[in-house]
């Protein structure tokens, strides 16, 4: 919503770059995504290396984690 908010502001203000931050955002967001599949890549391996670092404390502690 506030973004929104700030994009009437700017239209209001400079309707120009209004309409231009409109047809970038897509683009711009298209050009992150494989940057977004990395940190989500990059942050299931730490969890999966975190489980394992953590099996032999969980396996001796027994019963329910957490």
């Amino acid at each position: 919503m506030f973004g929104f908010l700030v994009w009437l502001l700017v239209l209001f203000l400079c309707w120009p770059l209004a309409l231009m931050a409109l047809v970038l955002y897509p683009l711009v967001w298209l050009i992150l995504l494989p940057f977004r599949l990395i940190g989500i890549t990059v942050d299931a391996v730490f969890d999966l290396l975190r489980a394992i670092v953590m099996l032999p404390a969980r396996v001796l502690r027994g019963g329910q984690a957490r």
